[in-house]
Parts: structure tokens; sequence; C-alpha cells
């Protein structure tokens, strides 16, 4: 199946999911609300977070869910996508479970700067396949929208919990401060020592000696981020840990070769 259509097989399911809406009275809250009995996708946490209009839900905008869900901006802009930025993003939809959309780009954003250039998308797509698509491992701390073969969706703990994700405390202002400080510093030094151990370098030590805290999560969460949530700027801090473990092991490695 071609990219696009795979996509529009994924619009038009979506589509299908938001047909199953039936309208309820919830006491609880005292409001009129909508539940699904969807097959492909979590439709409550999709309503939620991307502010769905439940009561005017076009194919044309279950297209543009699923274009977004592939890390394109429209779905005018994934049709005029060229052949390598499509695969890539076919990726990242059906690798959400790996790797969010957000975690990407900063992933990505990151890899350049540090190289001092941008990439092209043939690349982005070759370093995704190689670092993500073909690598166990990995889990996103973001959300999977796609529901699992016969899996099921509680409306009222979903709406439950999307509702409490959207009240939690947000990141406004940088550097870190007082509890924030003290409290990403400690997640950093316990994701960075568990990662260390993993990777088992020969040199740990060393790689300890190069290890600066406040420097990564510099690196991580920057000012044209904020406002970030809170729990979701600690989970970056460990999601892009292990591409800075990485980096300075090979720092140390380059260091001793040099010395040789």
């Amino acid at each position: 199946m071609k990219t696009i259509e795979y996509f529009k097989l994924q619009a038009k399911n979506l589509h299908k999911d938001f047909k199953t809406q039936k309208p309820y009275f919830d006491s609880s809250l005292g409001d009129n609300l909508f539940e699904y009995s969807p097959k492909f996708f979590d439709v409550d946490a999709l309503v939620t977070d991307f502010d769905i209009d439940e009561n005017h839900f076009t194919l044309m905008n279950a297209q543009h869910i699923i274009a977004r869900l592939g890390g394109f901006e429209k779905w005018t802009v994934l049709l005029k996508a060229n052949p390598e930025a499509l695969e890539l993003s076919k990726l990242l939809f059906d690798n959400m479970h790996k790797i969010s959309i957000e975690e990407w780009d900063m992933y990505i954003s990151g890899e350049e700067d540090d190289k001092g250039f941008l990439f092209d998308d043939e690349f982005k797509l070759d370093i995704f396949k190689a670092v993500y698509a073909d690598v166990d491992g990995h889990q996103s701390y973001g959300y999977d929208y796609r529901l699992a073969k016969g899996e099921k969706t509680s409306f009222k703990n979903q709406k439950i919990k999307h509702m409490e994700k959207k009240s939690t405390v947000k990141i406004t202002t940088l550097p870190l401060a007082g509890k924030d400080h003290k409290e990403f510093i400690e997640v950093a030094n316990i994701k960075f020592e568990d990662t260390l151990q993993s990777i088992e370098h020969e040199h740990p030590e060393l790689v300890r000696e190069l290890w600066n805290p406040e420097q990564y999560i510099e690196e991580v969460i920057k000012a044209d981020m904020l406002p970030i949530d809170r729990d979701y700027a600690l989970s970056l801090v460990e999601a892009f840990l292990i591409h800075k473990v990485i980096e300075l092991a090979s720092e140390v490695d380059e260091e001793n070769l040099n010395l040789n």
C-alpha cells in the first residue's frame, strides 16, 4: 500500500470511530457528553488533547488529525511531501509507542545543533530507522492514540485522565529554581547512573567526570518550549539522557585514542 493510501485509510478508520458517537448525560459532571465504541483509535484522548469539536467532526477533520499524528502541520502538507518525508511520517505514526512527535523533533534539533547543519528528509529517515524503527526497547513518554486489537477504552476513565493532564503544573520561566531545580537534578543524576551502567563503558569514572547535570537540563529544556508541562519536561530529561551518555562516552573514547 502506498504511503498516501495508508494515511487515507487511517483517516477513514478514525472517522468511522467517531461515527460510533452516542450522547449521554453525565450526572457527576452535570453535562451532556458523548461516548464512543472505537476499534482503531482512543477517541476520548484525541478529543481532549486536540480540542476536537465533537458536534462537527468530518472526514477532513480526521485527515487533519492523522496528519498531525504523522508529524505534519496539516493534511495538505502531507499530500505535497516528498517520498522520504512520507516514509518517515509513516514510521513515526507506526512507532508512536516508541517516540512521540515532540520527542523526535527535540532529538533531531539536538543532533542538528551538535553537527552544525540541518538534516534533509533522507538523512532524518536513515537516522530514525537506525535509532528507533529497527531498535527495540524504546518507550515514549507521550501517548499512543492507537488501540491495540480488541482493546476498549473507558470514556469516564480516559476523560478524567486527560482533564488531569491539562491541569498539571507548568514551567513558565528558566533557569529552574528551588524545588524544581533540585528534583530535575536528582532525576537526571539517577537516570545518568542507570544509563551509564547499562552501556557498560570501560571507563565509567571518566564519563562521570564529564557529566554536568545543570548543563544537560539546559540543553533539553529551552526557553522556546515554555510554557511546558512540568511532568512532561521531566520525562524529556529522562528520555534523552541515553544520547547524552553515549555522547560523553564517545568523548572519553576519543580522548583515550588520542593519548594512545
